[in-house]
């Protein structure tokens, strides 16, 4: 509820309940939570009358609400807070010290985060953190303007937002109910018409259950009684209503019953479809949706943002399958919307409010009523339409927020004429699933019939519903394929938004991969390394040339990760599309455990030729940043893109992947199973080695492998064991889809990639969690193997040890690394592009190479201590210390303060890769430009 209402109707409640007795406790606190507050179905939250034992007598607490821990004292309006009263077990105690001794005897679990003292005169406010301090008052006279101070009474939006997804997932698990015991009577549950119908019948089921408690139809629980009536013949029941609500009163039999001639007229499509395959009903199915679905839910409580995806999961096969239901949650809807518009509209609204002068307000509120209704929104992947209800909810409260406005004005809407600006016939959709297709138009029906009762309550009118007066505009097919025109022109459209389908590129199917060749052209090169979401991405970029459209759209952080930035957002750069705002990678919300691991990025962007935009912004786990410019990267700075070289830059010596064993585990031997081995074969100790994988050296755990480079095979041939290794060996690589491994069956005592240096080298592990401050990265000596988990540099410099554990290499790998899941995904690319700064004095390297000995040293310390837990949450404070000195040392070497944010480190990094990517370039051009000068003047000579 937004303040304005809240206001609004805390002036009804003073008028109300002033001055009433101890009587009136319940019905004073729900009206108040559930009136003032905005909070539905507030009785939920309440425990009146709440028994507590105090000293033996059974008390009872007036009331107690669960969710926030508030225990509430009430008394009657001739009581005085401040006095002390003689109490029935003889005690004399003010009401406050009364609900102290209730709250000491609720135990820990209940005991009350606030204590709130009423007398219907006035509130007294005591937070239990600190009992002792004066408490917070707010006379009942005062309400209007104090009422944002009762908001700790319980998390308003918390509480609404929970309510309804509780409601719509109980809606949910109904319909399902409903959907199996209907599917169990068809004569062939599998046939996809009967399938396709039966969606149908659900959705209109629906229609109906929620027509009825939402006041739609004539009377409430219409639906049910003519259900009940009708019962012994539901199935024809339901065939003739479904008729009758898909025909206009003047057109219907009139010799119809009486009870099937009060139903209204629906239109709109929902009931169009007379051929659907209906089954019998039987009793069951009758009193399943007479006594759950409609005596015990009420339909009128449900978010459509919400249910329509339950609705649509519930009884989409796929979904129902993988055994979980999944939406967008409304929060991460509006991280899409508020910086794509919304935010922009509501402080235009309240520019609005401000003015004084009554004539120039009520002009500007209509002229910001006329601009909400000209707006246009398409989601071009809109599933069962939450982002387009939710949009559509969110602009009909902005309008209702200026109704408000105006109606207080005494501005008057004459008979018959609608108040209503913005409509459903402004928001399309493209969807590939039917169903989702159906569920999404009937959300959005559900959604405009809730909104229209906001109104007839500011208005004071009563505005008609039935018959359905504008579409909601879902066309069905492939978003990738369809001419995105012949749904909404280009030239009338406002902004693209939505959520498009999480596929990787790996993981494409047939069908997806011939997608992104039409979308971005039959070259592998281009798509290969793109995730599905991509397409999305392109397609709209094409669809927004020279138009002033606004995208924002969801997406795996793949694409502004590793090597699909080039791939994706260099072309679409050089077209002269802008990222305007974006949020950088966070865990995706979602009621489906097999995206549980989904981990997103929201990235709004425009054609930057058109009208420039002020401001461009980041958003952060930490905050906003206010960006000149955002790259492919999310950083703030020059649209740079990282190559993938296979040599570093500036000279540093190479990165490369540890071995690689392929031997399905046939080389590896536990610790215990290497002392077993040894002594029994103690001849064969110098053809085993400790082996490090990436687990093993962060874990410091040990385990060994056969290593028999350069050893001949007539020192192990007699050894049963390591023979019956080598055989598996060779049988598992047979098997390898890869040519190259199926050749290397023949050579099964050798790793399949050999890449172990003769010197000592620093390990960087492949993959790393995402809560780590600093990689853990160390020395290895080289009779250890090295496996393909872990990239090793041969070096033993300590001056590359401290530039790379440094916050400034950390915070370019952020960046520039991949992701698996929630771990960052090191790879040779992240080192070989790093920009290291060429002007360090010899004294700056000095001073980090003195900072890496100290780390090393503060390691040693810590022996006993495992990489993980060293750099988990409880790092040692020296070994914090250290690494401190050595950002310092690094930030100064590469001119940066101490006090440099991460953003201002990427963005000084891009800054020198782009000038030094510059300077190779010239460096081309020049050779190019002698060598033809050199091949000119051979061929003058020729001649």
């Amino acid at each position: 509820m937004d303040s304005a209402k809240q206001r609004q109707n805390a002036k009804k409640f003073i008028k109300e309940w002033k001055g009433y007795e101890k009587g009136e406790t319940q019905k004073f606190w729900i009206s108040l939570l559930q009136d003032v507050l905005g909070i539905p179905q507030a009785v939920r939250l309440l425990d009146f009358e709440k028994q507590v034992v105090v000293d033996g007598q059974t008390k009872f607490i007036d009331a107690y609400i669960k969710p926030t821990k508030i225990l509430i004292e009430q008394k009657g309006a001739s009581i005085d807070l401040n006095k002390k009263y003689k109490q029935s077990g003889g005690a004399t105690l003010t009401p406050f010290e009364q609900a102290k001794r209730y709250a000491a005897d609720l135990g820990k679990n209940l005991y009350p985060n606030y204590i709130v003292i009423c007398n219907f005169k006035e509130f007294q406010i005591h937070d239990m953190s600190d009992p002792n301090a004066e408490p917070v008052i707010i006379k009942l006279e005062d309400l209007p303007t104090q009422v944002y101070r009762l908001a700790f009474l319980a998390d308003v939006e918390k509480e609404v937002t929970a309510f309804e997804q509780k409601i719509s997932v109980e809606a949910g698990e109904i319909v399902g109910e409903i959907y199996d015991a209907l599917l169990a009577q068809y004569a062939n549950p599998n046939n996809p018409d009967s399938l396709k119908s039966l969606n149908k019948l659900c959705v209109r089921l629906v229609f109906c259950l929620y027509a009825e408690d939402s006041g739609l139809f004539s009377t409430h629980l219409e639906f049910h009684d003519y259900l009940r009536k009708y019962s012994a013949d539901a199935r024809t029941a339901l065939i003739q209503l479904f008729k009758v609500l898909n025909t206009t009163e003047d057109k219907r039999d009139p010799y119809l019953a009486d009870d099937l001639l009060a139903f209204p007229y629906v239109n709109g499509g929902l009931f169009a479809d007379e051929d659907i395959e209906i089954p019998k009903i039987t009793p069951t199915i009758v009193e399943l949706i007479l006594k759950k679905a409609s005596e015990g839910f009420d339909w009128s409580l449900i978010s459509p943002t919400i249910f329509g995806a339950v609705f649509e999961s519930t009884l989409n096969p796929e979904t129902r399958r993988k055994g979980g239901m999944h939406y967008t949650s409304v929060e991460n809807i509006h991280k899409v919307i508020d910086p794509l518009f919304l935010d922009e509209l509501k402080k235009e609204l309240e520019a609005a409010r401000i003015l004084k002068v009554p004539a120039k307000k009520t002009k500007r509120l209509e002229e910001f009523r006329t601009k909400l209704g000209s707006l246009t929104f398409l989601d071009p992947a809109c599933g069962s339409g939450n982002f387009l209800t939710e949009t559509y909810t969110s602009l009909r409260k902005l309008e209702n927020e200026a109704l408000r406005e105006l109606y207080h004005g005494m501005m008057a809407f004459g008979e018959g004429l609608n108040p209503i600006s913005v409509h459903i016939n402004q928001f399309y959709g493209i969807e590939i699933n039917d169903f989702a297709v159906t569920v999404a138009r009937t959300a959005l029906w559900i959604a405009e019939s809730q909104m229209m009762k906001e109104t007839e309550d500011i208005v004071g009118q009563n505005l008609d519903f039935l018959p359905l007066k504008s579409s909601a505009l879902i066309h069905e097919g492939n978003a990738l394929r369809v001419d995105w025109n012949e749904v909404i022109s280009s030239s009338r459209l406002s902004y693209i938004i939505g959520n498009p389908p999480f596929v990787g590129h790996q993981h494409r199917s047939e069908s997806q991969k011939r997608d992104m060749d039409i979308v971005f052209g039959e070259t592998e090169e281009n798509t290969g390394k793109i995730d599905y979401v991509g397409a999305w991405f392109k397609k709209s970029c094409d669809f927004i040339q020279h138009t002033n459209i606004c995208c924002g759209l969801v997406a795996t952080n793949s694409i502004s990760q590793g090597e699909s930035v080039g791939a994706l957002w260099r072309p679409l750069f050089k077209e002269g599309i802008e990222i305007i705002f974006c949020y950088e990678t966070f865990k995706w919300i979602s009621e489906a455990t097999e995206n549980a691991n989904v981990f997103c990025v929201i990235i709004g962007f425009r054609d930057g030729r058109m009208t420039a935009i002020e401001q461009k912004r980041i958003f952060k786990k930490d905050g906003i940043v206010i960006a000149k410019n955002i790259n492919g990267y999310l950083a703030d700075a020059n649209n740079v893109f990282i190559e993938n070289r296979s040599k570093p830059r500036s000279g540093m010596p190479k990165m490369i992947k540890g071995s690689q064993p392929t031997d399905d585990g046939n080389f590896f031997f536990t610790e215990n199973e290497y002392k077993d081995f040894i002594q029994k074969y103690p001849e064969m100790k110098p053809m085993i080695r400790q082996f490090l994988g990436a687990r093993e050296f962060i874990n410091d755990t040990k385990r060994y492998c056969l290593w028999l480079q350069g050893i001949p095979e007539s020192r192990y041939k007699k050894n049963k064991e390591i023979i019956s290794r080598l055989k598996k060996i060779a049988e598992f690589r047979k098997g390898s889809p890869t040519e190259s491994v199926r050749k290397d069956a023949e050579n099964s005592a050798l790793f399949t990639q050999i890449r172990q240096p003769n010197n000592d080298y620093l390990v960087v592990p492949s993959h790393t969690g995402e809560g780590r401050k600093y990689i853990p990265i160390g020395f290895v000596p080289s009779n250890i193997i090295c496996g393909n988990a872990n990239m090793l540099i041969p070096t033993d410099s300590k001056y590359i040890f401290g530039i790379l554990e440094s916050s400034v290499h950390m915070a370019w790998m952020r960046r520039v690394a991949g992701r698996l899941k929630g771990d960052y995904r090191y790879s040779p690319m992240v080192y070989n592009e790093f920009p290291w700064e060429k002007g360090i004095s010899d004294s700056q390297k000095k001073k980090i190479e003195e900072c890496a000995e100290k780390i090393l040293e503060v390691r040693e310390k810590y022996s006993d201590w495992s990489l993980f837990d060293l750099y988990g949450s409880s790092m040692p404070l020296d070994l914090k210390k250290a690494h401190e000195d050595n950002d310092r040392a690094v930030l100064k070497a590469y001119g940066l303060t101490s006090k440099a944010t991460e953003q201002e480190i990427v963005s000084k990094l891009f800054e020198l890769y782009d000038k030094e990517a510059k300077e190779i370039e010239q460096e081309k051009k020049k050779e190019e430009e002698k060598s033809k000068a050199a091949s000119k003047k051979r061929s003058g000579k020729t001649k």
